[in-house]
């Protein structure tokens, strides 16, 4: 029972370290994108395309990836991709011009892609292993090396503004993650369940049309991280342009979210086994999308802050458990999921701002409540799994 345990920790601390990478890895050169404008002399336009090219490399992966999946393995992937991804930093770090920036960032995209899709399978597979559960405690680690990113680049930024040194620095930092995870994977992924023309799929070697369920849990991912991303992208705004809160007071929206979302996801995997994944996400969306139409409907900046408390505590675990609940139907339906999340995670904030700008902030964001009543609505027909213990 004790090897098991230390075999057990092993693995989840391996794979916590891809989360961390991968949170990590991203926040390092996104915390430096006014090094980057200003050394390419980027105008709006052109910074906003090349935001928006990293998450189109990652959403159009989704054939690339299940392929990937399928044939080299969670783990290989996993370890090929954080390979890229350092890579990525010292290119970005030594970028000519912006065409080639694009290039990067798209590269970067696409092996996002493949690691976001890698990481969970591996954390689905050690839930199934050894019965515990741990998904949400995954995510909440993919926060902090968020955290710890942008710690590091205020920290290198006030010794030197070069972006080669603090890159240099950064990726020396995930050399050392890649060492922590490659012991500790698990080389075996997870089983898919069978399904309706499985066998007919495996001779073909194509990948399989998704299942309702497949679809199911993808709009649900999409609409959840349409909450999310659209809360961190239009919090301030609506506390400083609705609400008319003091300057210092509009990113307090920001930080509620997040430290609500990160406190969520450490405790989500015990709510997770007392209550199973189904009551939890049902239960937690409703909980963000009826909290936030409350406080729209109230309004004042403390009603507001508690709306977006709600958002943060009922949308942490949504992600966490359809990771879980797509990687029970393979490494088809999970790269189609996490694509769909990315494209959810893109497409919220621009299509909140779209109906801001045709009506009004306040229907901007009563258009993220809904978006949140809708995965509570899109999870009745999903099957979550259900494990023993945490």
């Amino acid at each position: 029972m004790f090897r098991m345990r230390d075999e057990y920790r092993r693995s989840q601390v391996a794979i916590a370290a891809l989360f961390c990478f991968l949170g990590f890895q991203y926040a390092t050169w996104v915390s430096r994108i006014p090094a980057l404008k200003s050394r390419l002399d980027l105008s709006e336009a052109e910074l906003g395309l090349l935001l928006m090219v990293c998450g189109a490399g990652a959403a159009v992966s989704f054939p690339l990836v299940a392929i990937l999946t399928r044939r080299l393995g969670s783990r290989r992937l996993a370890l090929v991709s954080a390979f890229c991804l350092g890579l990525v930093l010292l290119a970005l770090a030594l970028t000519p011009n912006y065409p080639v920036t694009l290039l990067i960032v798209c590269c970067d995209g696409v092996a996002v892609g493949c690691l976001n899709v890698a990481m969970n399978a591996q954390a689905a597979a050690l839930e199934v292993a050894y019965r515990r559960t741990t998904m949400a405690k995954m995510h909440a680690t993919f926060s902090a090396g968020s955290l710890f990113a942008a710690l590091l680049a205020s920290g290198v930024t006030s010794l030197s503004s070069a972006l080669t040194a603090h890159f240099a620095v950064a990726t020396a930092l995930l050399a050392l993650l890649v060492l922590v995870t490659r012991s500790g994977l698990l080389t075996e992924d997870q089983k898919p369940e069978p399904a309706a023309g499985s066998a007919e799929d495996k001779r073909r070697g194509g990948l399989r049309l998704p299942t309702r369920v497949t679809i199911w849990m993808g709009l649900a991912m999409a609409f959840g991280t349409v909450t999310e991303g659209a809360m961190n992208d239009w919090s301030a705004l609506y506390l400083k342009d609705v609400v008319n809160a003091a300057a210092q007071l509009a990113p307090l929206g920001i930080a509620v979210v997040s430290v609500m979302m990160v406190l969520a996801r450490v405790f989500a995997d015990g709510w997770r086994s007392h209550w199973g994944d189904a009551r939890i996400v049902r239960a937690g969306s409703a909980l963000a999308g009826t909290g936030l139409a409350v406080a729209l409907l109230v309004g004042g900046v403390v009603p507001t802050l508690l709306g977006f408390a709600c958002v943060g505590l009922g949308i942490a675990a949504v992600t966490p458990c359809v990771y879980v609940a797509a990687a029970r139907q393979g490494s088809d339906a999970l790269a189609l999921v996490a694509a769909m999340g990315t494209t959810g995670l893109l497409a919220g904030p621009a299509m909140i701002g779209f109906i801001a700008s045709g009506t009004s902030l306040v229907w901007g964001m009563g258009a993220v409540a809904a978006s949140a009543l809708v995965v509570s609505l899109c999870t009745i027909r999903i099957r979550f799994p259900v494990l023993a213990d945490a």
